[in-house]
């Protein structure tokens, strides 16, 4: 791959993994590291009625799984500039032969070939 395609993937990968970094402080800010008593703006300390302390609970898991899910493509993205770095950023790990343009455009963190990728989902739900 050239140097000037390995630069734009590069500045497209450390972009998204900003983006998902500032997603993810926002959820935790938001969701996470507040109490009950800070989420609803409720004065007292007392419990409140049980169904808002389900969907608030609810909220947090949701907001837990969405951090949870952010920080493994914050990973992969990061296992993406390593392989920019060594050189094999654009091959597959599996088959070692070029992954598509159009395959790292969707999904710049790919570490498979399509080919590659579609028989291991292919075991995975077999």
């Amino acid at each position: 791959m050239k140097k000037a395609e390995l630069q734009k993937y590069k500045k497209l990968l450390e972009d998204k993994k900003k983006a998902m970094i500032d997603e993810m402080k926002e959820t935790m800010k938001s969701h996470i590291s507040t109490t009950i008593k800070d989420s609803t703006g409720d004065l007292s300390s007392y419990s409140y009625h049980m169904a808002d302390q389900g969907t608030d609970a609810m909220e947090r898991e949701l907001a837990f799984m969405f951090a949870s899910k952010s920080g493994r493509l914050v990973y992969h993205i990061e296992e993406a500039l390593r392989r920019i770095e060594d050189g094999t950023y654009g091959l597959c790990e599996r088959c070692n032969k070029p992954i598509s343009t159009a395959r790292l455009q969707a999904v710049p963190h790919a570490r498979m070939c399509i080919e590659c990728k579609s028989a291991e989902e292919d075991i995975k739900s077999g």
